[in-house]
């Protein structure tokens, strides 16, 4: 972690109201997490306290405080997935990056997460890539959008 990048990303962000979520926003996306010491830079920088960061970065769910991979597998676990079958899609998920939902490769490319509701409920299943919705797919087709995010052409 480069402590002038957290500096400049402070400095990006003159403006009080939301201030604080932008600027750990940003650093979420340079670093795929927020770690402690960008924390305690933003801290000391804006006389935050750390508990009301954390406070901040604990209760979205857009943010970790744990390194996530290149590429984030979200994949949907609301009623409608969960009765179309979102159980065996994410078992094949699994099977297919080699770790288990909350966890990330040791290659630091992909991250699988599950959520509760990706707003997609007639493409039921659903899962998304780095934000690309897929719908419909079934288990077997799994390594085939792997194989695509694998070759950098899934973006």
């Amino acid at each position: 972690m480069n402590t002038a990048e957290v500096r400049e990303i402070i400095a990006r962000h003159p403006e009080p109201e939301g201030r604080v979520a932008a600027i750990l926003e940003e650093i979420q996306k340079k670093y795929r997490h927020l770690p402690e010491e960008a924390l305690r830079i933003v801290s000391g920088e804006l006389g935050v306290s750390l508990t009301r960061l954390y406070g901040v970065a604990t209760f979205y769910a857009a943010f970790s405080l744990e390194p996530k991979g290149e590429h984030l597998i979200s994949i949907c676990h609301g009623t409608a997935c969960h009765v179309k079958g979102a159980k065996n899609l994410a078992e094949r998920w699994e099977r297919e990056v080699g770790i288990k939902e909350g966890q990330t490769t040791a290659d630091g490319m992909f991250t699988l997460e599950a959520v509760r509701c990706l707003g997609c409920c007639s493409l039921a299943p659903v899962f998304s890539i780095d934000g690309k919705t897929y719908g419909g797919v079934k288990p077997d087709q799994v390594p085939e959008v792997l194989g695509e995010w694998k070759g950098g052409g899934g973006r």
